[in-house]
Parts: C-alpha cells; sequence; structure tokens
C-alpha cells in the first residue's frame, strides 16, 4: 500500500502539471482532464489546489489604462524615475496583494542581467511577501545586501529577514546585518557600527543599483512598536515631533524631513540618502500608511513607487 506522503507528493505533482497546463500553456479545463486522463472536475480541483499551495504563481502582465494613466501622472506629480500602480480589489483586506507580485516582478527583472547588480532591500512585511513571490533563480553574479538589522529585540533571528529569503532563492551571495533595528543607548550604537564587517555591509548598500523599502506608520499600529522594537513613550514622543512614517527605521515627518533626535539617533541601519540619486523604490498600499508614503515622496527619500490604484488616487487628491 502507497505511504500516505507518497500519495500526497502524488497529487501535487498532478496539481503542478494542471496548474502549468492552465495558466501557462493555456489549456482549457476539459482539455487538462483529457491529458491527465482524469474528469474536468478533478482537474478543476487539480488547478484549485496548484494555486493554493503556491505552486505557480499568477501575474497580470496586461497593462490595465486606467493604472497607467495614474503611474503616469504619480511620476510628473512627484518627479519618479520609476512607478507602477496595479488593481485594487475593493474587498480585499490584503496590505500586499498585487503589490509584492509586482515588486517581485521588478526585482526579477533586474536579476536576469548577466552583469553583476547589487540588490538593496529593506524588510518588513511587504517586502516578506514580495520574497515569497521571487522565482528561484541561478545568479551568483549578483550580490543582494541589507539595509537593516536581522536580528529581533529579544536576540532571535527576525521573521522578516528579506535578504536572506531572497539570496537563498535566487543562489547569490547575500549580506545580512547581524543587529537590531533601534541600539539600546547612542553609544552602544557606536560600538556596534565600529565592527569592520558591517561597516562593509554598509558600503556595499551605498552602492547598489537598485534599492526595495517597505513604508511604515509611526503611530499606535507601527510595525516598530509592533515588533517590540520601539516603546509606546517612545512613538508619542515621535508622534509629538512630527513624525509620520518611518524607513528601515528612520523616522522621518509629512514632508519627508528626517527627524532629529530621539529614536533616529540610535538608528543602526543605514542612512538614508535624501534627496536619493539612485533608484530607490518603495512599496506601499495600506490606507493607513497615506500620510507615510506621501512624506517618503515629498522628502525624495524614494524615487520609485509601487503601489495600487487606491492609494495612486489619494496621492493625487492631495
Amino acid at each position: 500500500m502507497a505511504r500516505r506522503t507518497d500519495i500526497e507528493s502524488d497529487r501535487l505533482d498532478d496539481a503542478a502539471r494542471a496548474g502549468w497546463l492552465y495558466y501557462i500553456a493555456g489549456n482549457t479545463q476539459d482539455e487538462i482532464a483529457r491529458k491527465l486522463g482524469v474528469s474536468r472536475q478533478t482537474a478543476q480541483r487539480l488547478v484549485s489546489l496548484a494555486v493554493s499551495e503556491k505552486l505557480i504563481k499568477v501575474r497580470l502582465d496586461h497593462p490595465i489604462g486606467r493604472c497607467i494613466e495614474l503611474s503616469e501622472r504619480l511620476k510628473q506629480a512627484y518627479s519618479l524615475g520609476f512607478c507602477e500602480v496595479v488593481p485594487a480589489d475593493p474587498e480585499s483586506t490584503s496590505e500586499t496583494v498585487g503589490v509584492a507580485q509586482a515588486a517581485a516582478a521588478e526585482l526579477e527583472r533586474y536579476l536576469v542581467s548577466r552583469h553583476p547588480v547589487i540588490v538593496a532591500m529593506g524588510t518588513g512585511r511587504m517586502l516578506r511577501a514580495m520574497a515569497e513571490q521571487v522565482s528561484p533563480m541561478d545568479c551568483p553574479q549578483h550580490k543582494v545586501v541589507s539595509l537593516v538589522g536581522n536580528i529581533a529585540p529579544d536576540g532571535s533571528a527576525s521573521q522578516f529577514d528579506v535578504v536572506s529569503r531572497v539570496g537563498e532563492r535566487v543562489k547569490a551571495p547575500h549580506y545580512p546585518m547581524p543587529l537590531p533595528v533601534i541600539a539600546n543607548t547612542v553609544h552602544e550604537k557606536s560600538l556596534l557600527l565600529a565592527q569592520k564587517t558591517l561597516r562593509n555591509v554598509i558600503e556595499l548598500a551605498h552602492q547598489a543599483d537598485v534599492t526595495f523599502v517597505g513604508i511604515g506608520t509611526v503611530d499606535e499600529s507601527a510595525a516598530l512598536l509592533r515588533d517590540g522594537f520601539v516603546r509606546p513613550d517612545e512613538v508619542r514622543a515621535l508622534v509629538r515631533g512630527g513624525a509620520v512614517g518611518e524607513i528601515v527605521g528612520w523616522a522621518f515627518d509629512s514632508e519627508g524631513r528626517l527627524i532629529e533626535g530621539l529614536t533616529n539617533d540610535r538608528v543602526l541601519s543605514v542612512p538614508l540618502e535624501q534627496p536619493v540619486t539612485r533608484q530607490v523604490i518603495g512599496l506601499g498600499m495600506a490606507i493607513p500608511r497615506f500620510q507615510a508614503i506621501r512624506g517618503a515622496l515629498r522628502g525624495k527619500l524614494i524615487n520609485g513607487l509601487i503601489t495600487n490604484e487606491r492609494m495612486a488616487g489619494l496621492l493625487l487628491s492631495d
């Protein structure tokens, strides 16, 4: 009798084949049923299983007129070198769907180059979602470097260590920062950043051909607070100081000006360039991040943006 694991493996193999036939080869479900020797209902279930088990990733290649129009208007309004706007699902509660897939496709555009490329990356839920969408590749000629520490406040490895995920997925040398996002004291920051290996990582990040960053909020729902990198009283102090958003821990106000003092004195992430001169692409779509995204754009902390049409409309209604 076949073992359960063998049966499950065979079913996933069938699902992968059905998914390929449907999404890549363009077969109908009737054609898939005939080719696999199963019923139409089984073929339909196999295609659904391929998607639910993430055996196949579906991306929208057809340009949607409204999204193209919005991206062009955003480029003009904020002097962006790159902008992509994806459709918005009015019933979805996801804060990553669509944008994560588009960001993965843009990253892959750099990775397919035969010439060496340095990719710098931030961290967070959006970038982790992006990393999960990146197709496996063999890219030993490229380098993937982190802008921010990969150590959680309790000393464990961060679940949002995007650089290692991407580096392993595309088989590229990757350079994490074995640090927390924010040091406990200014003196501790000086000691940690004095390490030669960290100076090398920071210098490599400054040479990046393209950088991908998430844009976070500074409020009671802030990821920095939720993940334990800052205390509630520190968030309140940042808000009083005018902070509306953060990129890799660096807090900024509604005009994109970096906040003086407070937690910014202790941030261990690679310093932000302002205005940016290399390609820095910000990712964001959740409505609560509107002020943060707008501030990053106004302050030239980013010169590229991937968002959805709902956020694009808000940014253009200003």
